[in-house]
């Protein structure tokens, strides 16, 4: 399969819900790239991945070092066409079968 689509999300701002760090707390949010292959498969997941980001599902509130800020949630997402599974990046020939569990 051909890995040449990426899906970007972007987080301009939102408030955290209950579970976060400091339930209604407005965050500035930012722009995170996944990366899917060009096949039917990852077209499918897409959609998931949209469906997921549209009920709040993709992004969680994560402190660090005392701050704050806005990053992946549990739904794992591929960032890099390289490092295989270990650093989120492709190959991971079980990815789309997983995510697609998941969601």
């Amino acid at each position: 399969s051909n890995l040449n689509d990426p899906v970007t999300l972007e987080m301009l701002s939102f408030c955290s819900k209950v579970g976060d760090p400091r339930p209604g707390q407005p965050y500035e949010g930012g722009t995170f790239c996944a990366l899917l292959p060009s096949n039917s498969e990852g077209r499918k997941t897409a959609l998931l991945l949209k469906k997921a980001f549209d009920h709040g599902l993709t992004f969680q509130i994560k402190s660090c070092n005392g701050e704050e800020r806005v990053t992946w949630g549990l739904i794992p997402h591929k960032t890099s066409w390289h490092g295989g599974k270990a650093r989120n990046g492709y190959p991971d020939s079980h990815y789309l079968r997983e995510v697609g569990i998941i969601l």
